[in-house]
């Protein structure tokens, strides 16, 4: 579950709390036409897989549970649906695969393969591009990571969430404790340095002891990168049934952060960089897919569910859409036979709208938002034009909680761990300053 932006956008705008709602609830206003800039001819691309052989109890995400898939035909629809997006997208070069869901890892090696050749029939897929792929531990022996690798895929996000047997159960994970050790043992032989493993903090009467010995047991096992998310209670999911019913407590938010204090100091102090909020890596095995999220680029979203953004050149379109293909399996496979493509939706994005997906993902990272990277998307006005002499963001300057500077705006380490206010205050006065406030 890395950060799995085509898992939908959920997981982008998880800042300990901060979700697309935030920007449903900003004001929108009839905006000026977007500033002219070049056309960027590369993209990501992410293929959603949509199967799980279990649902698990705090997962809203796109996924169907199916004893009886048809793998020859959804292959053929992945296929179809890459080939087509990528000619819409007029994309020449594709910088990196990512193949998340549900769970990508039961699905057969020969969908991956034929997916990265129709890439590569497509576009220009870099000889060093990172292809990753999410895995469970229950669906992963050690031959079918061998084959995934064989069928193009060079990287590995594993889904472990915990090493507790009761924890597991509870978040109603397939795996046990061992399956989880011996499927990241080979990973680690088949992916040397290149295997991110997936945990969650905030589970039910977790105390900083206990995850404090559960992260040793990680450090002991994992590889050079790891993601580290909250647990948090979505709508439709039995865990949110749970909480309402007070079936099910969780941590408070003086426990929640001192969980995620925890986590970064034992990690750091490994040799682990958090570069983003919720991901860390060592010996520079930064997750390069995830990059394309938080800095505003393109990316093609494949498969039932899936998210995009990209300016399609066809029928003399040449504004950013965000897309989002069909969510049912069968009806996303028929219209991708019929048409080419399912998508479902695909909205035009006024230029204000990308400037707060700009803040709200690029804030996450240690990096921040360039000001070059800003341009890109608002020509006419700097960031520091509209926020620096702004009184509540010199207040952040000040408390030492946000950096501005030649290279751009950016979050301190103090600032990530409460980065909530920041991006709302933020998202505020750029809202302001589109209705003349």
């Amino acid at each position: 579950m890395e950060l799995k932006i085509m898992k939908n956008m959920n997981h982008l705008y998880k800042l300990h709390g901060l979700i697309p709602s935030m920007l449903k609830q900003t004001t929108r206003r009839h905006i000026q036409s977007l500033a002219d800039t070049s056309v960027q001819n590369k993209a990501t691309l992410y293929v959603h897989w949509p199967y799980c052989a279990k649902m698990c109890s705090y997962c809203n995400f796109n996924k169907y549970i199916r004893n009886d898939v048809d793998n020859s035909r959804m292959t053929e629809c992945m296929v179809k649906e890459v080939e087509t997006l990528i000619k819409i997208s007029r994309k020449t070069e594709i910088k990196s695969v990512y193949f998340g869901g549900g769970t990508p890892s039961l699905a057969e090696s020969g969908m991956i393969a034929s997916v990265i050749k129709a890439v590569q029939s497509s576009a220009t897929l870099p000889e060093n591009a990172e292809i990753t792929l999410e895995a469970n531990p229950t669906t992963t022996a050690r031959a079918k990571l061998r084959e995934f690798k064989d069928a193009g895929v060079n990287r590995l996000s594993i889904g472990v969430q915990s090493f507790y047997k009761d924890d597991l159960e509870f978040l109603g994970r397939q795996h046990s404790t061992e399956d989880a050790i011996r499927c990241i043992s080979d990973a680690k032989d088949l992916y040397p340095g290149d295997v991110s493993i997936d945990i969650i903090f905030g589970r039910p009467n977790q105390t900083v002891e206990k995850w404090n010995k559960e992260l040793q047991q990680l450090l002991s096992l994992c590889d050079d990168h790891v993601s580290l998310y909250q647990l948090t209670v979505e709508r439709g999911t039995p865990l949110f049934k749970w909480v309402q019913n007070k079936i099910v407590i969780l941590p408070d938010d003086e426990v929640m952060a001192d969980l995620y204090e925890t986590a970064i100091e034992v990690l750091e102090s490994r040799g682990f960089d958090q570069y983003e909020v919720s991901n860390f890596a060592r010996n520079g095995k930064v997750g390069r897919h995830n990059t394309a999220y938080w800095e505003g680029e393109d990316y093609i979203g494949v498969g039932p569910g899936a998210h995009g953004r990209f300016t399609p050149y066809s029928q003399g379109k040449h504004q950013r859409e965000a897309r989002v293909q069909i969510l049912e399996p069968n009806r996303w496979m028929t219209e991708v036979e019929n048409q080419g493509h399912g998508t479902k939706l695909a909205k035009p994005q006024s230029q204000l709208e990308q400037l707060e997906e700009l803040l709200v993902m690029g804030l996450r990272t240690k990096d921040g938002i360039k000001h070059q990277t800003w341009k890109k998307r608002f020509s006419s006005k700097s960031m520091a034009d509209l926020f620096y002499n702004q009184d509540i963001i010199t207040q952040y300057v000040n408390s030492g909680l946000l950096h501005f500077d030649k290279s751009g705006m950016r979050a301190s380490k103090k600032g990530l761990a409460v980065l909530n206010p920041i991006v709302q205050d933020l998202l505020n006065l750029l809202n302001d300053h589109w209705s003349g406030g």
